[in-house]
């Protein structure tokens, strides 16, 4: 089913919560962009940028004991989960200090303290994690949800059915939330899937399943309020399709030759930040000092991480064999 367009009634403050989050995680990358230019950050970088809207939705719905799988694109939902960001970006730094001990980089954020299990780089790779996380809970009889993001590109790969087969076969607790941005790399959606609508694929499995505008934060919360709580209900898996749109290229190496400029213009209209902006102004909800006061809160914290990244240190060159096997206990 398509989910509703109508939007949830919010609070001033739930409502500034939801805007702040969204300008942290650009704002973040936007530096990120600009490291990236000055080789501080190396490797690989993908960007969130237009999709803010889906982690920003999605998370603050869960619980702490909750658990989260991501893809490489995963800057947006582990700020939003509470991985520090003076963490993340001292991983994307490399440095011994960051949230993965430097070894992981842009596409491997972790943080078990806030049940944030990645970052992983392989397409697909975080839905079967997903699968043996609720698996475990379900043989433990915890009541956790494990939320599993992941984009269109992923639908391709044989690891989505299975990985949707077996929650419904075993009734999981699993929330997956397709990150449909309409360009898995460079292909588009209508080249490589002759069903479009991602959604009906996760009905063809009997799962739960809606699709929602992953452009409008209140319409992406309100979908996951109800995949959440009926998954908390039924212990059930539940799908989630976020219709939403890049605004960046695939990585910082993306020439960006497949797409046509006046079309990435045309989302930049519709981009959630400007959205919802939009229609907290008009609906007197925010007002100038508050979006100062935001901007500035983040610019300072933003500041305080890149110091906090420049003044971590490197992993001895003599530690470079740690982690490739198990170590005893002391």
């Amino acid at each position: 089913m398509t989910a509703t367009t109508d939007k949830p009634r919010l609070s001033r403050s739930h409502a500034l919560d939801l805007l702040k989050h969204m300008i942290r995680i650009r704002r973040f990358e936007d530096k990120c962009a600009e490291l990236y230019t000055e080789e501080k950050i190396r490797g690989f970088l993908h960007l969130y940028d237009g999709e803010e809207a889906v982690a920003v939705g999605v998370i603050p719905v869960l619980e702490k004991r909750d658990r989260i799988v991501a893809t490489y694109r995963e800057h947006g939902h582990a700020l939003v989960r509470g991985v520090p960001m003076q963490g993340a970006l001292a991983e994307m730094y490399g440095k011994r200090e960051g949230c993965s001990g430097g070894r992981g980089g842009s596409m491997h954020l972790f943080d078990f303290a806030t049940n944030f299990y990645g970052g992983n780089a392989i397409v697909g790779s975080g839905l079967p994690l997903a699968i043996g996380l609720a698996l475990a809970d379900q043989m433990r009889g915890e009541d956790n949800v494990t939320v599993c993001f992941f984009g269109e590109g992923a639908v391709a790969e044989g690891e989505f059915h299975e990985s949707i087969n077996l929650a419904a076969l075993w009734s999981l607790p699993v929330l997956f939330v397709c990150e449909n941005n309409l360009y898995a790399m460079g292909t588009a959606l209508a080249i490589s899937e002759s069903e479009t609508d991602i959604q009906q694929k996760a009905a063809c499995y009997r799962l739960a399943s809606e699709a929602v505008d992953g452009m409008d934060v209140m319409a992406v919360e309100g979908a996951a309020r109800r995949a959440v709580s009926a998954i908390r209900q039924t212990r059930k898996p539940y799908f989630l399709e976020c219709r939403t749109y890049r605004l960046r290229g695939h990585s910082m190496f993306d020439a960006q030759l497949y797409r046509d400029k006046a079309e990435v213009e045309a989302w930049r209209q519709k981009e959630p930040i400007l959205r919802f902006r939009s229609w907290l102004e008009q609906s007197g909800m925010l007002h100038p000092e508050d979006l100062a006061r935001i901007e500035a809160e983040v610019a300072a914290e933003i500041a305080e991480a890149v110091a906090f990244a420049e003044a971590g240190t490197w992993e001895p060159v003599e530690h470079l064999a740690r982690f490739l096997y198990a170590e005893k206990a002391a």
